[in-house]
């Protein structure tokens, strides 16, 4: 839940991060808007909004407070332009690239410094949770094999004579792969109420603070996939689990 909430993060980060097709002086705005559709049909690119030069010089002497200062200055220093948000922001100099080749734009400028340090941030956050995964499912593995052991442990005299009687490996290890798969289910039944609870009152706090810098994703967007996802685990947990712990009283 924290991966998914610093990814939507990053999302939102990224979502602002738009490049900026500047048009070249010798159109007029109805040939400017008429390329609109050649860049909303490019590779990567989510959404196209054009700005007029008389939108942009409002925009711009909107950003001060002494509006004097730029009376000897009309619209016609500013260009028409558009701003291009792409899909991924991984691919923003390939997009840059495809808008340099449209013979109606004169200039292209994006922050490429913020897009890569995004990029690197992401790989970063994705790849710290792939590792911290690994090593928690590891020692869930380890804790549920651990556990089925001391129940053969137990169980080992009647396993061995059973062997002796006959009985196939199928036989003595379906009860303990079964018990495997109860333990593995009801651990992640919890975990997934345990997630919910905690991650309720996580988001309860940071309401309150009312920070107004992030907002945490709903729990309700994510509940069904991270439900079957940790109950896959517990699944394969535990009936791994079981049957790597048997393997050494099976062989009589």
């Amino acid at each position: 839940m924290l991966a998914v909430n610093i990814n939507a993060l990053i999302g939102e980060l990224e979502s602002d991060n738009i490049i900026l097709a500047y048009v070249h002086d010798t159109l007029s705005e109805s040939e400017a808007r008429g390329i609109e559709h050649t860049l909303r049909s490019m590779p990567n690119v989510a959404s196209v909004a054009f700005m007029s030069r008389e939108e942009a010089f409002e925009s711009f002497i909107g950003r001060y407070d002494e509006e004097e200062r730029f009376r000897d200055i009309d619209a016609t220093v500013f260009r028409h332009r558009f701003a291009v948000y792409v899909e991924d922001v991984a691919l923003i100099e390939e997009t840059m690239e495809e808008l340099r080749h449209v013979p109606e734009l004169a200039t292209i400028n994006a922050n490429l410094a913020i897009a890569r340090a995004l990029v690197n941030l992401r790989n970063t956050v994705t790849w710290i949770s792939v590792i911290i995964i690994g090593i928690l499912l590891a020692i869930s593995l380890f804790i549920m094999s651990n556990t089925i052991k001391l129940a053969t442990f137990e169980r080992r005299e009647e396993i061995a004579i059973m062997k002796m009687v006959g009985a196939t490996n199928s036989f003595i290890r379906w009860p303990f792969i079964f018990e495997g798969f109860l333990l593995g289910v009801t651990g992640s039944l919890i975990a997934f109420l345990a997630i919910w609870g905690l991650y309720g009152l996580a988001a309860g706090r940071v309401l309150e603070l009312e920070t107004g810098l992030f907002q945490l994703v709903a729990f309700s967007n994510v509940s069904v996939m991270l439900f079957l996802l940790v109950t896959a685990i517990g699944f394969g947990v535990g009936v791994g689990g079981s049957g790597l712990a048997l393997n050494r009283y099976l062989k009589v």
